[in-house]
């Protein structure tokens, strides 16, 4: 009897006993439990979603989302001020950060020395700063706000400021990882034939990349959509009564009008409130269903 034969005949004994190294009790047990983790958070996940929209269900109507806020009326109260001023949240947001985002990742991957050691600074505290609490961005747009001089709080730039503080870390890091994606013979090709790494960059590097980055950005946003923190500190306002029109008009977004309503003692607020939650909550799967949609779309294939 061959040694090969001797060797495969104990594998499959192993096998079937069980005791081989990728079928072992160990694995299957460990395996087991992520399973279950995984099932058990999307479950109360979904528990969770499931009582706040049976909770928010009589307040499904269009008043909820044409109607101003009302203590008065709490039968009727609305999201108006709150949805429109989200949505100009996340324009100045996107203005403020994209731009600056895309221009440092472009830096810090095409051009930065990385054997300076600023840059292995900046590379340090990029990951560090994507782990940071958002409220501490709040925090930080406070100290923007005092150092350019403006002392009015509640305004559409502080919350912009705020809320692109919190996405820069991510819309750099995406952008820098869709660079990197684009393969060095576009690269090679291009500098081969005359051009400069700055036409490189902007010409072939950029657009190829752009599937990737829309993709990063846009789930960048709808991060800061849902977040109250940082519009806390920066002094946003639970009730707004008018529609803002401009970037130094006083605003609300939704999830302040939300966490302002869910501790109020009126049953009809508090159910307006559930409402809410639903609404933003179908924003956020909007933004992330169209950030797959342009990454299935355009992505590229190297």
């Amino acid at each position: 009897m061959s040694v090969a034969t001797t060797t495969a005949r104990e594998v499959t004994r192993a096998i079937s006993s069980g005791r081989s190294k990728d079928k072992n009790v160990g694995s299957l047990v460990f395996l087991g439990a992520l399973w279950f983790s995984l099932f058990f958070g999307v479950m109360v996940l979904l528990v969770l979603i499931v009582d706040t929209a049976v909770k928010g269900a009589p307040r499904f109507d269009s008043e909820l989302l044409t109607n101003y806020g009302s203590i008065v009326r709490p039968e009727s109260t609305g999201f108006r001020a709150g949805i429109l001023g989200s949505l100009w949240l996340m324009l100045f947001t996107a203005l403020f950060a994209v731009p600056l985002g895309i221009a440092a990742a472009l830096y810090l991957e095409e051009f930065a020395d990385k054997e300076r050691w600023w840059n292995r600074l900046i590379e340090v505290n990029l990951q560090n700063l994507a782990a940071v609490p958002a409220i501490v961005y709040g925090l930080l747009a406070v100290a923007v706000m005092a150092l350019m001089g403006f002392n009015t709080t509640g305004i559409v730039l502080g919350g912009a400021i705020a809320l692109a503080l919190l996405i820069l870390p991510v819309i750099i890091i995406t952008t820098r990882e869709a660079v990197r994606a684009v393969p060095q013979d576009i690269r090679q090709g291009s500098l081969a034939l005359g051009a400069t790494v700055w036409q490189t960059t902007w010409r072939q590097t950029l657009p190829s990349a752009i599937p990737g980055i829309a993709t990063g950005t846009i789930l960048g946003l709808s991060r800061a959509i849902g977040e109250a923190a940082p519009l806390v500190v920066v002094g946003l306002a639970g009730s707004v009564l008018f529609d803002p029109t401009g970037v130094m008009s006083e605003i609300t977004a939704l999830p302040m009008q939300i966490y302002s309503l869910t501790s109020n003692s009126q049953e009809d607020l508090r159910t307006a409130a559930s409402a809410a939650i639903i609404v933003l909550l179908i924003m956020i799967l909007g933004l992330n269903a169209l950030a797959i949609f342009i990454r299935n779309k355009f992505q590229k294939t190297w």
